[in-house]
């Protein structure tokens, strides 16, 4: 719900008229005579041109007094890459996002990312228009519109899942910010039934599901996640309270749905981040292509697979367990690896379901772990358990804002972990954009072509022309390999 830069008028004038989903969340429309805010794809009749005024976020809006639209609903708007101040402004709003500001300040948050906390506010105001508290605010309350549109829950709990410590502050925010109680809201949706919850989660088309559930399925673990030709499901939480979650696309339009089951309302922000990172929900399809298009396997690549995404993780100690699990052994290999993992150290869900019924191990349990028994060599056990040693003493985390070479020099300070390992947790765990294992031998072979392979220091600088996009590339050049293959075979 932040965006980036705002784009140049006379784009946003076309992407209004057009109903172009592609601009969705790259700027806002706010229209003077109704004192609202919109977003480009609005079904509302076109205002007149003297009326709309654009901005570049969300937050932006609501600080000149606008308020959110009920029929476009500027809260399904998908998230946006910012560019500028060595990334500071996106690292901070992936703080955000984790909930930086709920307890801490901006001072805070700004020595978090490498600034001063007037230098902050400022480039933040140059970015979307609005200061870091003003976005916090706006998240909230637009987080709080959704959860009272889409679903049965108590107000009283919305206003917890969003963040409001008191439902009389949560009353007046709501007013002030929408122009109306939270109680109008529900009085003008429609029925919503209880139980279960579904949330819309929206993105910028194209966006290739099955392609990113068949990346996702081949490397599930079992018993915590299940992956189907068209749903994703995964249980998560302690073993006494489990979540279970479902993903499934929603034909004709672009977004997926969210089925939750279980769990503290105020657990709903995390959820959602975490289902919007695992699958990208938040790129920039458009933004991407023009950064890569310029390469000619890359421009194969785009036009085989526009709507491919850099699949993510649900969990950072996950992702890097399944990472070191996977070096030297095929995907299959690391898959069943996985699995024994999990059965043999991950605890048993006495609420379990059929294929949903385990936990996957904690840091501290697996640091003095006899990981031999699985069937891990000697080296990759000893790795394994300095990972997570590691990350139960906090010395390296998977949490947001990270800069990409920080985290990476973490990691590879690790025994046994490469630099190619570090930038593919970067790559998925955190969702780096720019993550860029330059001594893959695949993406070595392909960008080599038939002169022979590159060296890594040659893809590395071949790979420069594609930042900050650089993850993209890594999975469009993968699957070109498996293409060669398929069409060699």
């Amino acid at each position: 719900m932040d965006a980036q830069t705002l784009p140049p008028p006379d784009v946003c004038d076309r992407a209004r008229a057009a109903k172009d989903a592609r601009f969705d969340g790259l700027f806002f429309t706010a229209v003077r005579s109704t004192g609202i805010y919109c977003r480009p794809v609005c079904p509302a009749p076109t205002p007149k041109r003297q009326n709309i005024r654009y901005y570049p976020s969300a937050a932006a809006a609501a600080a000149a007094g606008y308020r959110p639209c009920l029929r476009c609903r500027p809260e399904l708007s998908p998230g946006a890459f910012v560019r500028g101040g060595e990334q500071a402004v996106q690292r901070a709003l992936a703080l955000i996002a984790d909930g930086a500001l709920d307890e801490g300040s901006v001072e805070q948050l700004a020595r978090e990312v490498g600034l001063g906390g007037r230098q902050l506010r400022r480039v933040f105001l140059a970015e979307t228009g609005a200061t870091p508290i003003a976005v916090h605010g706006t998240r909230r309350l637009l987080l709080a519109k959704q959860l009272l549109t889409e679903t049965a829950l108590p107000v009283t709990q919305i206003a917890l899942a969003s963040g409001f410590r008191s439902l009389r502050r949560f009353h007046a925010a709501f007013l002030e910010g929408c122009g109306m109680p939270p109680g109008a809201i529900r009085r003008q949706r429609g029925e919503t039934p209880a139980g279960t919850l579904a949330l819309r989660l929206v993105y910028r088309p194209p966006l290739d599901f099955p392609l990113l559930l068949a990346f996702l399925g081949k490397r599930a673990i079992d018993g915590i996640e299940r992956v189907g030709a068209d749903t994703y499901e995964r249980v998560c939480g302690p073993a006494d309270a489990p979540v279970f979650l479902r993903v499934t696309a929603v034909p004709d339009r672009p977004e997926l749905r969210l089925e939750i089951e279980g769990g503290d309302p105020r657990g709903l922000p995390d959820l959602v981040r975490r289902v919007r990172r695992l699958f990208d929900l938040d790129a920039d399809p458009a933004s991407v292509q023009a950064g890569l298009a310029g390469t000619p396997q890359l421009a194969i690549g785009l036009r085989r697979r526009p709507g491919l995404r850099v699949p993510g993780a649900w969990d950072g100690f996950e992702l890097a367990v399944r990472a070191v699990l996977g070096q030297q052994v095929s995907v299959a290999g690391a898959t069943t690896l996985a699995r024994r993992l999990v059965q043999n150290h991950g605890a048993q869900r006495p609420a379990g379901r059929p294929g949903l019924d385990r936990v996957f191990p904690t840091p501290a349990e697996l640091a003095e772990a006899p990981l031999e028994a699985i069937g891990l060599p000697k080296s990759r056990a000893a790795t394994l358990r300095a990972l997570a040693a590691a990350v139960a003493e906090g010395r390296v985390h998977f949490g947001a804002g990270q800069r990409l070479d920080e985290f990476v020099r973490g990691l590879v300070a690790l025994p046994g972990i490469g630099p190619w390992t570090a930038h593919y947790v970067a790559m998925r765990a955190l969702g780096h954009p720019d993550a860029f294992p330059a001594g893959d031998l695949v993406l070595q072979q392909v960008l080599g072509g038939a002169d022979g392979r590159l060296s890594e220091r040659e893809t590395e600088a071949r790979s420069q022309a594609w930042r900050p996009w650089r993850a993209y590339a890594v999975l469009h050049l993968w699957f070109l390999s498996g293409d060669a293959v398929k069409e060699n075979a």
